[in-house]
C-alpha cells in the first residue's frame, strides 16, 4: 500500500479510494522576504474533514471525539509531520528562467488540529537566486499526481511592499489529455492507488510568477 504526503508517512492509503487524484489539500502559499533580503516559501496545507478523520483513526488519537488533542497526542502528530520519507521533497518547486532552484531544508513545520480539521505549515528557504532581476516560479504539486493541491487566492507577500504574484492556472484538459496518451488510453480517472500512473503532476499545477520591482 503506498504512503501519502508526508504527515502520514506511517499511516496507510483508504481502500476506498480509486481514482486519480486520491487526496485533495488547499494550498495557501506565502512569499517571504526576511530582514536581510533572503527569500523562502512558506506553505500552509489545509486538509478536509474525511482526510482529517482518516488521521486521527489511523494515528490513534483524538478517539474521544472532542476535537482536541492531549500534549501526548500533539507529541506524536509533531513526531509524524516531520519524519519526511528520504525520497520526499516537499512537492514545492521554485524557478527562475527555466531553472529549478536549490531549496533550503525546511524550518518552523508545525501542525495544529482545530474543529476536527488538520492545519500543517512549513517554510522551505530558497538559499540562492540565479538572476536577482528575473521573475520567480513557484508551483506546489506532487509528481505523480497522487495529491492534487488547490492554491488558495490571493498568493501572500511579506516583508516586501514592491513585489506581486500573478497566478497562471494549469491547462487541465490538455494535463488529462497527456496522462491518457501515456496512459495508452485508460481514462486517467479510473487509476487505482496501487497502479501505474505518470508522473506528469506538473503539468496540473498552476504556476505562481512573484515579480519585484527591484532586486531579489
Amino acid at each position: 500500500m503506498r504512503l501519502i504526503l508526508p504527515l502520514l508517512a506511517a499511516l496507510t492509503v483508504p481502500h476506498g479510494a480509486t481514482a486519480h487524484p486520491h487526496v485533495f489539500v488547499e494550498a495557501q502559499v506565502t512569499v517571504v522576504f526576511d530582514d536581510g533580503g533572503a527569500l523562502g516559501v512558506k506553505l500552509d496545507w489545509f486538509y478536509d474533514d474525511l482526510f482529517s478523520l482518516l488521521v486521527t483513526t489511523d494515528l490513534g488519537i483524538d478517539m474521544d471525539g472532542d476535537l482536541q488533542l492531549t500534549a501526548a497526542e500533539q507529541q506524536l502528530l509533531d513526531t509524524q509531520i516531520t519524519a519526511w520519507p528520504p525520497d520526499y521533497t516537499g512537492d514545492l518547486e521554485v524557478s527562475q528562467g527555466g531553472a529549478v532552484l536549490v531549496l533550503g531544508e525546511k524550518r518552523d513545520h508545525r501542525m495544529t488540529y482545530a474543529d476536527g480539521l488538520f492545519h500543517e505549515v512549513h517554510l522551505r528557504p530558497v538559499p540562492q537566486i540565479a538572476d536577482p532581476q528575473a521573475p520567480i516560479g513557484i508551483r506546489v504539486y506532487d509528481p505523480s499526481f497522487y495529491t492534487a493541491y488547490d492554491l488558495r487566492r490571493p498568493v501572500l507577500i511579506e516583508g516586501r511592499d514592491d513585489c506581486t504574484a500573478e497566478v497562471v492556472p494549469a491547462d487541465i484538459d490538455a494535463a488529462y489529455a497527456l496522462a491518457e496518451s501515456l496512459l495508452d488510453g485508460q481514462d486517467p480517472n479510473a487509476v487505482g492507488p496501487d497502479e501505474y500512473f505518470p508522473e506528469i503532476g506538473d503539468a496540473f499545477a498552476d504556476t505562481i510568477v512573484v515579480t519585484c520591482a527591484g532586486p531579489l
